[in-house]
């Protein structure tokens, strides 16, 4: 009797052997062959190419602010840390060295003819209190800007850590804050001088004749030749698509997602930077690079010589126009 329920249990042990085995086949095929201890379970891109992003959860009602990582948010870091960069030290310095071996190369314009010491006047204060406070407003958002891009590589060297993020933060707010009456000096000088930027057949030949610049050619111009026709379309295009992408980000997620934002911040970089190259052109040329032109926006008036060899057909509708401003005589008066 005991010798049978030794054999009983013995089939019984080897049956459920058996079973044990037979069961854990199929787990065990499933499993790797080898163990890599050094890999992780689920890997970042695996993740983001399975799921196209990497949200977790939460409760605050911005359901945007789960996502923890985005593939084109990847994308737009690159942009933001390396190819903003280069873009705006190609386009600024680029434009300085330009501007540098022009000046060497060609010098100051000068008035051929001498100073007659007869002033007319060119701008009106309202139209000079427009132009300086949308150039200061510009001036300190474009260094405010430019210190978001390249101020931890150039100043932060330079400078205490708390003082960087003391000016830098101060700065922040001064570009915010100046971007209102930035976009007002937009709309104002749009308004003011749309009438006379229209491009014609005048600006053609300007353009040819090298517009006074190159050589010692003046080809005629109205109130503004070709050159400022250029910089006002820009400062109204390129302010307008500057002050639009620097909106939604001032206000962000008001109609747009991420996405949105960072295109917007990528157009309004892009934008900035050629805007200021562009800017640093307009600003030799209305100083070192021609004489009597600062006092145009300094005092609001030109020597009669200057108006001749570089707007002459302003000059004309001045004089004929017999605003007193302009003495008849003067027209045919030599210059002294």
């Amino acid at each position: 009797m005991t010798g049978l329920l030794t054999r009983v249990r013995f089939v019984a042990g080897a049956l459920a052997l058996a079973f044990i085995v037979a069961m854990a086949a199929p787990v065990s095929a499933q499993q790797p062959a080898s163990v890599n201890p050094t890999a992780s379970a689920v890997q970042e891109q695996q993740l983001l190419k399975e799921l196209n992003k990497i949200q977790g959860r939460g409760t605050i009602p911005d359901v945007k602010s789960y996502v923890l990582e985005h593939p084109a948010g990847q994308e737009w870091q690159h942009f933001h840390t390396v190819t903003l960069k280069w873009i705006g030290a190609v386009a600024i310095i680029g434009t300085l060295g330009l501007l540098v071996i022009f000046y060497l190369v060609r010098g100051s314009v000068r008035i051929e003819r001498g100073r007659s010491g007869i002033k007319i006047v060119r701008f009106t204060g309202f139209e000079r209190f427009v132009h300086w406070m949308t150039a200061v407003c510009f001036v300190v958002m474009a260094l405010s800007g430019l210190n978001i891009t390249f101020g931890r590589a150039l100043l932060l060297p330079l400078l205490a850590p708390e003082t960087f993020t003391a000016i830098s933060e101060l700065a922040k707010y001064f570009h915010n804050y100046l971007s209102f009456p930035f976009t007002l000096g937009v709309v104002l000088i749009l308004f003011m001088w749309i009438a006379g930027n229209i491009p014609n057949s005048v600006d053609v030949e300007w353009v040819k004749r090298g517009g006074g610049i190159v050589g010692h050619d003046h080809p005629p111009a109205y109130r503004f030749n070709a050159g400022q026709k250029a910089i006002f379309w820009i400062q109204v295009l390129g302010g307008t698509a500057m002050v639009m992408s620097g909106y939604v980000l001032i206000f962000p997620f008001y109609g747009t997602g991420v996405a949105g934002m960072e295109l917007a911040e990528m157009v309004h970089g892009i934008v900035a930077m050629l805007y200021i190259a562009t800017m640093l052109g307009h600003i030799y040329i209305g100083s070192l690079g021609m004489e009597g032109a600062f006092e145009a926006m300094g005092e609001g008036t030109v020597d009669l010589n200057w108006a001749k060899e570089h707007h002459s057909l302003w000059l004309e509708e001045e004089a004929v126009r017999g605003s007193g401003e302009v003495p008849r005589e003067a027209m045919t008066r030599p210059a002294e």
